[in-house]
């Protein structure tokens, strides 16, 4: 990770590239962008004529949203993240800015987005509410806990993509159950790739991750077993049995082929068990899930 600015907020002389490299570390910048992306992408799938309006509320209230879920995490955590290497320079750690700023910039964050996503509908501010109270108040806690605390965080990290369905829609159906189903399914084998190669460090701070404790075949056997079945409901809207949501047969041939792709990737960690496979699956993860989307998105728009 890269090391922070150590600014502290509250001082008149801080310069603009500190606050924002804070305010970046602080919500997590790129992980809030990728969710904003699949919220984006849902909302697209579903809408009937494009508002940009919409869009720009939808990326607005998502970012805020997710950016408060990530600075009330840190502010729990502070004292676990100065004994990873790879959180050790985060904004709190360094106190490059303190607790109660950090508290205020979360709660900031909060009201806007929950404000930006009601606008947009009702339900959608509910969704995006129960994504944060999970994320801060049930998988946060549960980390040092209980490795079941991956599922418990898969259910915040796969609202995103239905997310932007409901915001269209104001209704939660099988389309949007769809959507949430490929992409909690898709957070298995992607964090516990990622929890394969940092596991060592998440052990200093105490974190239980890896489904077994260990990276052993037992914890490759369940990335397999969750591979298979996200590739088996990313295709399934080429079935015509998922209302609107809808995939032609070549796209689900593309995107059965990037599924079979990271179930690869799996097999190959299963047989080999080394970091180079992990780092492999986790990338091969993050590129699957963007393009799965593109695919999804391009496909409502071609057929």
């Amino acid at each position: 990770m890269q090391k922070s600015e150590t600014l502290d907020l509250s001082t008149a002389t801080g310069t603009k590239s500190g606050v924002f490299s804070n305010f970046r570390e602080l919500t997590k910048m790129r992980l809030a962008v990728s969710v904003v992306f699949s919220a984006v992408a849902g909302y697209l799938l579903a809408a009937t004529e494009v508002s940009f309006y919409h869009i720009a509320l939808l990326a607005f209230g998502g970012y805020c949203m997710v950016g408060a879920s990530n600075a009330f995490n840190q502010v729990i955590e502070k004292d676990l993240d100065a004994l990873m290497k790879r959180t050790q320079n985060r904004p709190l750690p360094t106190k490059a800015i303190s607790v109660p700023q950090a508290l205020f910039f979360a709660v900031v964050m909060t009201v806007l987005g929950l404000v930006s996503l009601y606008v947009l509908s009702p339900k959608t501010a509910m969704f995006g509410a129960i994504s944060i109270f999970l994320y801060t108040s049930v998988y946060t806690p549960l980390k040092t806990l209980t490795p079941l605390s991956v599922f418990v965080g898969a259910i915040p990290g796969a609202i995103p993509f239905m997310l932007g369905w409901v915001s269209a829609t104001n209704s939660f159906g099988i389309e949007a159950g769809t959507l949430f189903m490929i992409q909690f399914f898709w957070q298995f084998p992607h964090f516990w790739a990622l929890a394969w190669l940092l596991d060592e460090d998440y052990k200093k701070g105490g974190f239980k991750m890896l489904p077994t404790g260990k990276k052993d075949k037992r914890t490759a056997l369940q990335i397999i077993m969750y591979t298979f079945w996200m590739l088996l409901i990313s295709v399934f809207p080429v079935l015509g049995i998922t209302g609107r949501l809808l995939l032609s047969i070549p796209a689900a041939i593309f995107v059965g082929v990037l599924g079979l792709i990271m179930l690869w990737f799996s097999l190959k960690l299963y047989e080999k068990g080394g970091q180079k496979e992990a780092r492999q699956l986790m990338l091969a993860s993050v590129f699957y899930i963007s393009l799965l989307q593109i695919i999804y998105v391009i496909d409502k728009f071609l057929y």
